[in-house]
């Protein structure tokens, strides 16, 4: 980095600027000399740089061998690579060198109180590789693989083939209160990238693996950074590192050899910093003047940015002014402000003026410009549109209240064709030209597939039981007026029949008998299993029936609908498919009519493909379906869901489910004999019931880049 110190101590406002000058090349000179003062052990003789196969190798010769490879870092924004060689100075009579070759743009070799460092400029973070041969280190810089359209830039390109691991993780506090992230890397080739979401910032280590002991959260709350946590997990096939910063913030990652670092530093939250950060981004410098000319100030901004600075003639007066470690930028903002004047640049040209007189001058060549564009011949010109329609364009171009033709400007459409005549000044029509570049693109398409899953599991059982006794003997007393007839009739009738019994069929039941029937119901259309037998005495006289009925029915099924429509980006679709069902109303003159209400499966969608490639959906889905027969028709069984849902391309999303479960127990039973020990079940009916109904929607967007057959 420049630093530029120049103290300069006018007297008068008549201070000559060429004495200026000369005091900065003295203390230059200075400089220059206290530098070669301080003699070093080794010194850099040579840099040589060549291309082979594709990779750019740097040669860097020493007047001694190096005893191991100096440490070095690499710094992704902007894209450099740097070396420190301890204990050396910088022999070659140059620290500039313009190299041009592959990703590497220039070289510089700075030499400092106790080391030198040599600095790769490169076009984009690449990797590299160092080794020894006697007295020169080879570094090969390998080129990088080009980061996919609407991707951020990476920190590191690693290899395209293989798969990295990563071996630690560790925590440390700097002195300035920084936090300090190390991550141990198996190898030096791992791609990593870098960037900000939200207050958060990832780091996404490429095709590489995270052991199972450090896939956890890390509280580093007690170390008084501006890190309070940060989580490392494995996702895919990359490792991703989230931290948490909390306060002001700003960040700086390097990697040296297989050692990654990301460093947050706390910033002062003051509102002048807060408004000024990442507004200035020039070499900083510092300044310390009195009463010097302003005219000779931006002289000294003009030699230490080597930018080529027109200064107005009405600019004059004289600044006094101190600055120390301030971008250049900034610098020459301050100037400005404090004179009342202004700047215009143009590729490295600066014009430097009063703002009156800057305004005044603008004014001047717009109104020249609209005057030449009144007076500009007119142009008709023909745009063909593939993907938008003509129509559209026209009535874009020629809105009146934000109209982008001229006055004299006008759009014809030839419907047939598909094709937009505008007549308008060339100038204008360079305009229309890139407006329909930029608006008559295809758009794009998303298949949305939706899947309505119905499940049921359902699972009855009865059990009951009939019991009988009968005494057909001469001398058999009578109950409530008739002969003791207990049981149930169908069983008895059975026995009677079979045995000719008095009535030489079924037995008919006197008035006062009493009967107990609790059989077993039947399920599904069928009827229950029956069990029984019969019990009597030798003079077939007396009968005792006994029957046991029992059924269980267990059933299971599943409905899936999966209804599938294909619609441009953020056009609404619907598809359907169901049965009208008639139904009978009274119109307003009382006469009947016919009517039609619709039980079917409906998916209506309307998404939007985000710039991240995500897609967002309005989804309104419905599935009717026919009912039960009721006295005024057949009802109708509704199930609807509408939300709107973000989910990412190709992934599949639970946007809502229904679960209902019914479970009941019924018992019929007789009074008191229900409630006798053993016995007791001969006089219940138990019937259970268990239901359950599950409902489930699925949907699955998918972005179409190329043509969809659907199968």
């Amino acid at each position: 980095m420049k630093r530029l110190n120049i103290r300069i101590a006018a007297l008068a406002n008549s201070f000559p600027y060429a004495a200026a000058r000369a005091i900065v090349a003295f203390a230059g000179l200075l400089l220059a000399v206290t530098g070669q003062a301080h003699a070093q052990s080794n010194a850099i003789e040579a840099v040589n740089v060549s291309e082979q196969g594709g990779n750019v190798v740097v040669r860097i010769t020493t007047k001694e061998p190096l005893k191991s490879i100096p440490p070095n870092f690499s710094v992704a924004s902007p894209a450099r690579i740097a070396f420190d060689f301890a204990n050396t100075s910088n022999a070659l009579g140059t620290s500039n060198q313009d190299v041009g070759q592959g990703e590497l743009r220039s070289l510089n070799v700075v030499q400092g109180a106790d080391r030198t460092r040599v600095v790769f400029n490169l076009k984009k973070p690449v990797a590299h590789e160092s080794k020894l041969d006697g007295r020169v280190m080879v570094i090969t810089l390998a080129p990088a693989a080009v980061a996919p359209t609407g991707q951020a830039p990476r920190f590191a390109e690693g290899k395209a083939d293989g798969t990295h691991a990563i071996r630690g993780i560790d925590f440390q506090r700097g002195r300035g209160g920084e936090g300090r992230i190390v991550i141990d890397l198996a190898d030096t080739s791992t791609g990593i990238d870098i960037r900000q979401q939200g207050q958060n910032l990832l780091v996404d280590f490429l095709k590489t693996s995270l052991p199972e002991n450090l896939r956890k959260r890390f509280d580093v709350v007690d170390f008084a950074t501006p890190v309070s946590n940060m989580a490392a997990f494995q996702q895919g096939e990359n490792v991703r590192l989230v931290i948490e910063p909390r306060g002001q913030w700003e960040h700086n990652a390097y990697q040296t050899d297989t050692r990654f670092v990301v460093e947050l530093k706390p910033v002062t939250a003051d509102a002048g910093r807060a408004t000024q950060r990442g507004r200035y981004t020039g070499e900083k410098l510092s300044l310390n003047f009195q009463s010097v000319e302003v005219r000779a100030v931006l002289n000294v901004i003009a030699d230490f940015t080597d930018l080529n600075i027109i200064t107005s003639d009405t600019v004059s007066g004289s600044i006094t002014l101190r600055l120390k470690d301030v971008p250049w930028d900034q610098a020459l903002d301050i100037i400005l402000q404090t004179r009342g004047l202004d700047s215009r640049r143009q590729g490295n040209v600066i014009w430097i003026a009063p703002r009156d007189e800057l305004a005044t001058r603008e004014k001047l060549a717009l109104e020249s410009a609209q005057q030449i564009n009144d007076l500009e011949q007119t142009r008709t010109e023909s745009f063909q549109l593939n993907y938008q329609r003509a129509t559209d364009v026209q009535k874009l171009l020629t809105d009146s209240q934000q109209r982008i033709l001229s006055k004299r400007g006008s759009a014809v459409v030839d419907a047939r064709t598909n094709t937009l005549f505008v007549q308008d000044a060339p100038s204008r029509l360079e305009e229309v030209r890139k407006l329909i570049a930029k608006i008559d693109i295809p758009v794009r398409q998303v298949m949305i597939e939706a899947r309505i899953v119905e499940a049921n599991d359902s699972f009855s059982k009865n059990l009951g039981a009939r019991l009988g006794f009968n005494d057909l003997s001469p001398t058999g007393h009578a109950l409530l007026g008739g002969p003791v007839r207990f049981g149930v009739g169908s069983s008895i009738s059975q026995v009677d029949g079979a045995l000719g019994g008095p009535q030489g069929g079924a037995t008919a039941f006197p008035s006062g008998a009493v009967q107990s029937s609790l059989p077993a119901a039947g399920l599904n259309a069928f009827n229950a299993g029956q069990f029984s037998f019969v019990l009597f005495n030798s003079a077939l006289t007396k009968f005792i029936n006994l029957e046991i009925s029992a059924l269980e029915a267990d059933g299971k099924g599943k409905i899936v609908a999966s209804p599938r429509v294909l619609t441009a980006d953020q056009v609404e679709a619907v598809i359907e498919q169901g049965t009208e069902i008639p139904y009978q109303m009274n119109t307003s003159s009382g006469a009947n009519a016919v009517s039609f209400r619709k039980a079917s499966l409906v998916l209506k969608v309307k998404p939007q493909i985000t710039p991240d490639g995500n897609v967002i959906m309005m989804l309104d889905v419905n599935k009717d379906s026919v009912g039960v027969q009721t006295g005024s028709g057949l009802s109708i069984n509704t199930k609807h869901v509408k939300t709107e849902v973000m989910v990412e391309n190709g992934g599949t999303v639970v946007i809502g489910g229904i679960f209902e479960q019914n479970d009941r127990t019924d018992i019929t039973k007789v009074p008191f004999f229900s409630d006798l020990p053993y016995v007791g079940f001969l006089f219940r009916n138990n019937t259970t019931a268990l239901s359950k109904t599950e409902l489930l929607v699925f949907i699955t967007p998918r972005v179409v880049n190329e043509r969809l057959t659907i199968r």
